[in-house]
């Protein structure tokens, strides 16, 4: 079970993880660090509580309007959630490439960074995309 602002990227190996599993993961976390409930923000977006549940954990698929109605209901504009989805898939590229953790961070003046740690030591990495909460990943 993932921590707030904890993403989880996918339940089991696959060749990348699925879009599903990442925007549910993405969807998920912005709601919990507005502390608000699956209720509340299923009310605003005008899908069920449990169509809601099974998207963010990757269960379900939902068509593009559904995206654009859940992430008005968090105040979240859809072209921030792919790049979130962006910056999780270069997470994952990353894992795959020998780095154990990571955390991706915002800097002032709305620039990124990634502090990993790995096989290969310590290292901090530019990341392009928008600026937006701590993620911290952790391998498998």
């Amino acid at each position: 079970m993932a921590a707030a602002g904890q993403v989880v990227l996918f339940e089991r190996r696959t060749a990348e993880p699925l879009l599903r599993h990442v925007v549910g993961g993405i969807l998920r976390a912005e709601r919990t660090e507005q502390a608000r409930t699956l209720l509340d923000v299923a009310l605003a977006a005008q899908v069920s509580t449990a169509y809601l549940s099974e998207v963010e954990r990757g269960r379900k698929e939902a068509s593009s309007e559904v995206l654009a109605a859940i992430c008005r209901a968090l105040g979240l504009r859809v072209v921030d959630l792919l790049a979130r989805g962006q910056d999780e898939f270069d997470a994952e590229a990353a894992r795959r490439a020998g780095v154990e953790r990571r955390s991706l961070t915002s800097q002032p003046g709305g620039a990124r960074e990634v502090r990993a740690s790995g096989r290969s030591g310590r290292r901090t990495l530019p990341v392009r995309g928008t600026p937006g909460p701590t993620v911290l990943l952790r391998a498998a």
